[in-house]
């Protein structure tokens, strides 16, 4: 007997899902209102002022050993991870040489050593600063790396100095959370630190190496992920592409999905939409389940859909720029940010695919928890980029606001669960789970629902 199982959204939370559900006894549909899979993590095609045309992203994004989940997806779907990641020791060098840097001779250390070496040789800090945070750490490791709910990241760093906070704690937090220590949640940013200093790496790479991207993110997993689905379950699998699902509702035991001119019921169902568009369907839902004779269906709905409707967001500004020539000191650099100059971090696109030619020059500039709009946004980066790097001859190529970007991580915040409803769950980066609003994050959760659709399916076998 074949189970049908519908995934709503082709992102990393929805690939994910779908690989984790795959298997014999399941005709698996995934959903995708784009033309291309990968959700908000999408390529753009920019072109350069020499007419150079290249593939970036609708974001930078930065992986680290710590994300077990991810990199194990993407190996099981044949993602060469040491070609598409560029691995870097721990570090967050600044532009003048000050900064967190794991030094060349302690590279090859174990994490809790190699963190000891960093911070001795932490560049500008002083001896009190250095013992600040090494009081700190030890704090946190006494409390087990947890705190109350309601404590912000300024609250668990009470005591560090203001050098360390700000060449560490606030580009970690604001990167990670992306919100300012003063409002982040202190129990994720404990989770997050504990995970990336001292929790298991994956492979041959230590929790905190930092994995940049050196393929569009697209690639990296979504349609590889694909390609994987489709050699592995022939015609078992179908991706609808430019397929957008206008509603989903109960039908008996089954859930009925309506795209344009189609109605189709499913066994399970995977919602794996971004939190906006997830909380629509299911307040249209619930709606639709009021004639169902089981009252507990509508009630789980709206309660699913309320919470998710509740979360609040913050936004994240890239800014895409290029000069013919052009080479940062690292592939990434550290930048200090504060009123007019919005950017916490520079990517130097041409040393992460060296061989691409396109890349050249190009540059990206990651602005979290931005505020603004796009124009002031772009002349503040570039602004930055004068000062503090002295690049005076960058030309913008596209800057990328995205408003809803990350939900924001407040302390105490209640996230919508995985499971909805019987047959119905839910994948993303905003659901309920330990880490902030990353890669990490939405695969974990994609992972999470694939196997619990499997474990509904091997039960009724």
């Amino acid at each position: 007997m074949s189970h049908s199982v519908a995934v709503v959204g082709g992102g990393w939370a929805g690939m994910s899902a779908a690989v984790a559900a795959s298997g014999p006894g399941i005709t698996l549909t995934v959903f995708e209102a784009a033309r291309e899979p990968g959700g908000r993590a999408r390529a753009l095609e920019l072109e350069r002022p020499d007419g150079q045309r290249a593939l970036l992203d609708n974001g930078q994004h930065i992986l680290i050993g710590a994300y077990r989940e991810t990199l194990a997806c993407m190996k099981q779907v044949g993602v060469p991870l040491s070609r598409a990641l560029l691995a870097l020791p721990l570090g967050m060098p600044f532009p003048d040489g000050s900064g967190v840097e794991t030094p060349e001779w302690a590279a090859g250390w174990p994490a809790a050593p190699a963190l000891l070496a960093a911070i001795g040789a932490a560049s500008g800090w002083r001896w009190s600063d250095r013992l600040a945070l090494l009081r700190a750490g030890a704090r946190w490791h006494r409390q087990r790396f947890t705190c109350p709910a309601g404590q912000t990241v300024q609250d668990v760093c009470a005591g560090l100095t203001t050098r360390v906070m700000a060449d560490l704690i606030e580009p970690l937090c604001v990167s990670a959370l992306n919100l300012r220590p003063g409002q982040a949640s202190g129990q994720v940013f404990l989770r997050v630190m504990h995970d990336a200093l001292l929790g298991p790496g994956f492979g041959a790479w230590r929790a905190s190496t930092l994995l940049l991207p050196r393929v569009d993110l697209g690639t990296l997993f979504p349609r590889t992920a694909a390609r994987w689905l489709r050699d592995r379950m022939d015609d078992a699998f179908d991706l609808r592409l430019g397929s957008r699902v206008h509603a989903i509702r109960p039908a008996g035991s089954r859930w009925r999905l309506t795209t344009a001119g189609e109605d189709t019921c499913f066994d399970q169902v995977i919602w794996a939409t971004s939190a906006g568009p997830a909380a629509r369907a299911m307040h249209d839902a619930v709606l639709a389940a009021q004639a169902s004779p089981d009252g507990r269906i509508t009630q789980a709905i709206g309660d699913w859909a309320a919470s998710c409707a509740r979360l609040p967001f913050t936004a994240i500004g890239t800014v895409y720029a290029w000069a013919p020539g052009l080479r940062l000191p690292r592939p990434m650099l550290a930048l200090r940010d504060g009123p007019g100059a919005p950017a916490q971090f520079a990517f130097d696109r041409g040393q992460l695919a060296p061989q691409d030619p396109a890349m050249q020059g190009v540059l990206a500039f990651v602005a979290s928890a931005s505020e603004g709009d796009r124009e002031q946004i772009e002349r503040d980066v570039l602004r930055q980029a004068r000062h503090q790097l002295g690049l005076e001859s960058l030309q913008p190529l596209q800057t990328v606001i995205e408003k809803r970007a990350t939900f924001a991580c407040l302390p105490a915040l209640e996230r919508p669960a995985i499971e909805i409803a019987p047959g119905l769950c839910a994948a993303g980066d905003h659901v309920e789970g330990p880490y902030p609003a990353t890669l990490e994050a939405a695969v974990r959760s994609g992972v999470a629902a694939g196997r619990l659709v499997r474990q509904r399916i091997d039960a009724t076998a």
